[in-house]
């Protein structure tokens, strides 16, 4: 593919009023599928990234729930319990040296940036920087022109009978 302009990237052909037709002239099927996979991948990571953020968010909670798991220790009369709490696992790290965030931190700046990175350029390079070509055209070829909730963007009419 050629290059693309900025202002070409990462849109869709919305403007052009067809949603659908997306793949940029003489994008061949492998570059289609090459995109989508490497868009796909992102997706999944995309995914990943909320279990990273929620293992963050979760620990977080636990660590002070862990307050209150010692204050009723002590209250219980469990104080050597409670001190072990307090000392060893209050505030601990989760892997060597690193709280979550460091971990998120990490995984960001590194996998993740350079996966964003790639599907990114890779789009730019097999299909001109547009988001989704084969779920574009896999839903023109799935939908039943004329039949509501089948329209090929929102507020479309078509034209084809019901």
């Amino acid at each position: 593919m050629a290059d693309v302009s900025p202002s070409q990237r990462d849109r869709t052909d919305a403007e052009d009023g067809d949603d659908l037709a997306r793949r940029p002239p003489g994008a061949s099927d492998a570059a289609v599928a090459a995109a989508g996979l490497l868009s796909e991948t992102l997706e999944v990571v995309e995914e990943l990234r909320g279990h990273l953020y929620a293992l963050h968010r979760l620990t977080g909670k636990a660590d002070f729930k862990l307050d209150d798991a010692v204050a009723m220790l002590r209250k219980a009369g469990a104080d050597e319990l409670a001190d072990e709490v307090q000392t060893d696992l209050i505030g601990r790290n989760v892997l060597a040296g690193r709280w979550t965030f460091q971990v998120v931190e990490e995984y960001d700046d590194g996998y993740y940036a350079v996966l964003r990175d790639l599907e990114r350029r890779g789009r730019e390079q097999l299909v001109g920087g547009r988001r989704h070509v084969a779920e574009a055209e896999l839903k023109a070829h799935r939908r039943t022109p004329g039949r509501p909730g089948h329209e090929p963007q929102p507020g479309a009419d078509d034209g084809q009978p019901a």
